[in-house]
């Protein structure tokens, strides 16, 4: 059984046990919480939501927050001297999946 949950803006599929890479939260690691936004649920038979499954939530716990390795941003104009150089590193939180209630 799994569950297409959005969040933040993103949709992710979330299976009991599931760890997932979501853009950074502010919440403790260790701290639990629930994702009430499920776009669809799979189990002996499927429920597509408009937006949302009424009455599906997914639990899930935070684990820890990371960053990603460092991406290089340049930007070149030929025959000008112009040259930007810039490094970013996104920061994400590590979140566990505990359990899919109300499927």
């Amino acid at each position: 059984m799994y569950a297409i949950v959005e969040f933040k803006g993103k949709q992710y599929k979330a299976e009991k046990g599931t760890v997932l890479k979501v853009d950074r939260i502010d919440a403790t690691p260790g701290s639990s919480m629930e994702i009430e936004t499920v776009v669809l649920v799979s189990g002996e038979t499927v429920k597509v939501g408009s937006p949302y499954v009424p009455g599906v939530k997914v639990s899930v716990v935070v684990e820890t927050h990371e960053k990603d390795k460092k991406i290089i941003v340049f930007k070149y104009k030929s025959k000008k001297d112009y040259r930007r150089k810039k490094g970013h590193r996104q920061q994400y939180s590590v979140i566990k999946v505990q359990d899919i209630i109300g499927a």
